[in-house]
């Protein structure tokens, strides 16, 4: 499986077929699992093999085949399934945790991820934040004790792009843990693995599920990582992923390959139709040219992804009677979905932040994010133009 391209591993790695021999992968929805002795009870207690199970909580041979898959995609050793992709930041972050330690974030993050490193203080933990697309503030803030350094490859919701393997080096000469989000980039989009990250984390109830179906998380790196950092946090603290929603997502991740890039095709189509609108205060794609990372998403993306940023001039009540006027897209928080989807982030998912951070941040009253799926492109450039008229 080593020298399969990853769409072949998308939809055949890391099988476990039962003595049925079925071709789609099985559902085993069960808490516990039987011994046939209590010797042999004690010895899995001991250690697990690659295909022994204790507890649901522990491991599932449904879990397993999804975590399998998404690490031989990523091009990482092993990977660990959680409930969502906010437990995969947390428990990452509190699994290595400790009074005195020093992390180095990128200041343009998902609502949550600050708010987990924020209460990381209250356990003697520093936090700095930086411009994540300032090489120098990197350089500056990245210093020796710097124990981790946190990024999402394309920021949420105004789309800044990191230079992923810039900052791993930096981070890599102190010996620091990089650890990348790569949601919105997606594993079609970018190895966050390839650029340099150390740990890898994915909410897969986006691209991945694509469907709005489910909740899940994973986190991806070394197996000293994953078995011997990560794994006696989680399994003990009780993140687990439940199978059937592992099960969704392993088969979803057969149709990653297609339904990515056929949204990023058309997220380039609409970016290219809307560019220079005058009912647009500020346009931004990491596919377009005028997008401040554009060489950087060209050399370390294969696309320019799936999501648009757009700041209506009009600010608040422009955004809002934007969105009111659209058709076909739904006005929801998630994204990376197979219908398009269309959030107003400074009051909904951002809601919370200071205004004074929002502003940092580039998150106006003006600013709409834009999840484009699977319709068709034309129809979306037509509902979208009507609805800035």
């Amino acid at each position: 499986m080593d020298d399969w391209k990853a769409k072949t591993k998308a939809v055949h790695g890391g099988v476990r077929r039962s003595q049925y021999g079925e071709v789609a992968e099985a559902i085993f929805l069960t808490q516990g699992f039987v011994y046939a002795s209590p010797e042999q009870a004690e010895a899995r207690f001991v250690e697990c093999g690659p295909d022994e199970f204790i507890y649901a909580r522990y491991g599932n041979p449904t879990v397993r085949m999804f975590e399998d898959r998404l690490a031989a995609i990523e091009g990482c050793e092993d990977g660990f399934g959680v409930a969502s992709g906010m437990a995969a930041v947390n428990v990452t972050l509190m699994a290595v945790a400790k009074p005195g330690m020093r992390i180095v974030a990128a200041r343009a993050l998902f609502g949550s991820c600050l708010y987990i490193l924020e209460w990381l203080a209250n356990f003697g933990v520093e936090v700095v934040y930086v411009d994540g697309r300032a090489e120098a503030e990197w350089r500056a803030a990245i210093t020796p004790g710097t124990d981790l350094v946190f990024v999402e490859t394309i920021s949420n919701p105004t789309l800044e792009v990191i230079d992923l393997a810039a900052v791993a080096g930096l981070a890599h000469v102190v010996g620091a843990l990089m650890v990348v989000d790569n949601t919105f980039a997606s594993p079609v989009g970018a190895s966050a693995a390839a650029q340099g990250a150390d740990v890898v984390i994915y909410s897969t109830t986006k691209h991945i599920d694509g469907g709005g179906r489910g909740l899940g998380g994973v986190v991806l790196g070394s197996a000293e990582f994953i078995r011997g950092t990560f794994e006696p946090y989680a399994k003990h603290t009780g993140a687990a992923l439940s199978p059937f929603n592992a099960w969704m997502h392993l088969k979803a991740l057969e149709t990653l390959d297609l339904r990515v890039r056929a949204m990023a095709a058309s997220a380039a189509r609409i970016a290219a139709a809307l560019d220079g609108h005058p009912k647009l205060a500020r346009l931004v794609y990491p596919g377009l040219g005028s997008h401040p990372e554009h060489a950087v998403a060209a050399r370390q993306m294969d696309h320019g992804g799936t999501m648009l940023a757009l700041d209506l001039a009009g600010g608040k009540a422009a955004a809002f009677s934007f969105l009111n006027a659209l058709h076909i897209p739904v006005i929801s928080n998630n994204l990376g979905d197979a219908k398009s989807i269309v959030t107003h982030p400074a009051t909904t998912t951002h809601q919370r932040l200071p205004d004074e951070q929002k502003k940092l941040l580039g998150i106006t009253p003006g600013l709409v994010r834009f999840s484009v799926g699977l319709e068709d492109a034309g129809d979306l450039v037509a509902d979208i133009l009507a609805a800035l008229e």
